[in-house]
């Protein structure tokens, strides 16, 4: 039945992004910012159709505690759930993200429409600098920095070496990082098509403060998210 159900969130989610994306083609040009706004609503959609499809709720903790002022969110990344959910709900954010998802026909048109700072990861030190600069841009004009310092979609129970990104940003911004654990891979495994019902969390965790060394920062980010994150899953598993 779970296959049943994701495959017909599949092929719906796929029909809302490719109508509600070609009627609205001519936005990218003439009104950016309305592109922006239908880019929000499509990812918005992901998570009603997940709801009322797969029967699979998305619980967002904390999001009320996030400061208005500008902050840097690094989250753990295990699914597609946490980046269509970060872009609905917060508005105001601007996502790190790879150069070559942008370059993507129509759909990194969209991405595009929302002010995102693209890295070229085959760019080096000049790559990490424009990277800085684009996020410093950002926060000048009010808005929040979204990153996920991972650089990739790891598994519920895996870790990988968080890149240097985050820690030149925390270095060059001077603001809060909050760090973001969740339980989306389980229920929006990797690379799988299945998805399973129940009640994904993505937790806003205590800010960490700026003015750290870069060494201890990098440890105290690791520990809250990782941590964070592993006592989601164990809360997940118990009641199960």
């Amino acid at each position: 039945m779970n296959t049943v159900r994701s495959l017909a969130f599949l092929l719906v989610s796929l029909a809302v992004m490719l109508v509600a994306g070609f009627l609205c083609l001519p936005l990218l040009v003439l009104a950016p910012s309305a592109a922006a706004r239908v880019t929000r609503w499509i990812a918005g959609c992901q998570i009603a159709l997940l709801r009322q499809i797969v029967g699979l709720d998305l619980e967002m903790r904390w999001l009320q505690s996030l400061p208005e002022t500008p902050v840097l969110i690094a989250a753990k990344h295990q699914s597609a759930l946490e980046t269509y959910a970060l872009t609905a709900l917060l508005p105001n954010a601007c996502f790190v993200l790879k150069r070559e998802i942008v370059r993507v026909p129509v759909a990194g048109w969209y991405v595009r429409s929302l002010g995102v700072v693209a890295v070229d990861r085959a760019g080096g030190s000049s790559a990490l600098k424009d990277m800085v600069r684009q996020a410093q841009e950002a926060v000048a004009v009010g808005r929040h920095i979204v990153i996920f310092p991972e650089g990739t979609r790891t598994k519920p129970g895996e870790s990988v070496r968080y890149h240097p990104g985050v820690a030149a940003l925390y270095g060059a911004l001077d603001i809060p990082v909050v760090p973001v654990a969740l339980n989306t891979g389980l229920f929006w495994p990797r690379k799988r098509l299945t998805k399973r019902p129940g009640k994904a969390v993505i937790a806003f965790l205590e800010p960490i403060a700026p003015g750290m060394a870069r060494k201890a920062f990098m440890e105290a980010l690791s520990d809250r998210i990782e941590s964070g994150t592993n006592r989601l899953i164990g809360e997940t598993n118990s009641v199960e």
